[in-house]
């Protein structure tokens, strides 16, 4: 059996069962756009299996940042002496309870069913023919999930196939969705940011690139939801947004509250 047949029966099938299951329970009573509401739906199933995983890579993050100014401090103090360094900086992750290495953990569990999540979505959402529909059926747990005629891709009104940049011409107002897009994931990665930011040195690569990535990454994802198909736009919105809801429960506004103190001085907001 290879890597791809391993892969499609640990994480693609039950992504895909869930996602039919509750594009089918929509449908039963009637609620429109079942397949846009069932992306969703399946976006915060995700994200709730996935919660021990990112609450304990949120609080590790977290950790990590407070630890940032003193471990500046110590590779200024100790820069002519290697080994105290890496002595003084073991002392310190023991003395703020963080394992360095725990914390890659929970992305590397995360990955492979976020991975699976894009796949299958970009699947469900091609789905046009019966040939399709067929290769959806066959991975079906239950009978009584199959679909017996092809969905509607549609959610109110925009094909979740099609891109922004295809519909641009029709519509103008789908700018709005990479926008959006956009925002949110400035949000979320504001949120992750340190809440008090302290001046790193010249030579602090991971300080330099955190500040640099805020506003890049962002676009990046903007550009990227602008030419791939709305229902992945749809999926990474409900993602991110369940994210941020998340973020703030675990560990409040973090980075967000620099933003929200420049507002209320400049009276924007109370």
């Amino acid at each position: 059996m290879d890597f791809w047949a391993i892969f499609t029966i640990l994480i693609n099938q039950p992504i895909t069962n869930l996602l039919v299951a509750c594009y089918q329970l929509f449908n039963f009573i009637h609620i429109p756009f079942a397949l846009g509401f069932a992306i969703i739906a399946l976006t915060f199933l995700i994200r709730l299996v996935l919660y021990p995983f990112t609450a304990a890579q949120i609080k590790t993050s977290k950790k990590m940042q407070d630890m940032a100014p003193h471990i500046s401090k110590l590779k200024e103090k100790h820069k002519s002496d290697k080994k105290k360094q890496q002595e003084e900086m073991m002392k310190l992750y023991a003395e703020f309870g963080v394992n360095p290495a725990a914390g890659c953990l929970p992305i590397i569990i995360q990955l492979p069913v976020i991975w699976g999540l894009y796949h299958v979505l970009s699947t469900a959402v091609a789905v046009n023919s019966l040939d399709k529909l067929k290769e959806i059926n066959n991975l079906m747990y239950f009978e009584g999930l199959r679909l017996t005629r092809l969905w509607e891709a549609t959610f109110f009104g925009i094909p979740l196939a099609q891109s922004p940049a295809s519909l641009m011409k029709e519509s103008p107002l789908i700018l709005l969705v990479p926008v959006l897009t956009g925002v949110l994931q400035l949000i979320f990665s504001k949120m992750m940011a340190p809440e008090k930011p302290y001046e790193a040195k010249a030579d602090d690569f991971q300080a330099t690139f955190a500040k640099q990535s805020l506003f890049i990454f962002p676009i990046m994802i903007a550009v990227f939801s602008f030419q791939l198909p709305f229902g992945l736009s749809l999926y990474w919105n409900a993602f991110t947004l369940f994210g941020i809801l998340q973020q703030y429960f675990l560990v409040g506004l973090g980075g967000l509250k620099q933003w929200q103190a420049f507002a209320q001085k400049r009276k924007w907001i109370k």
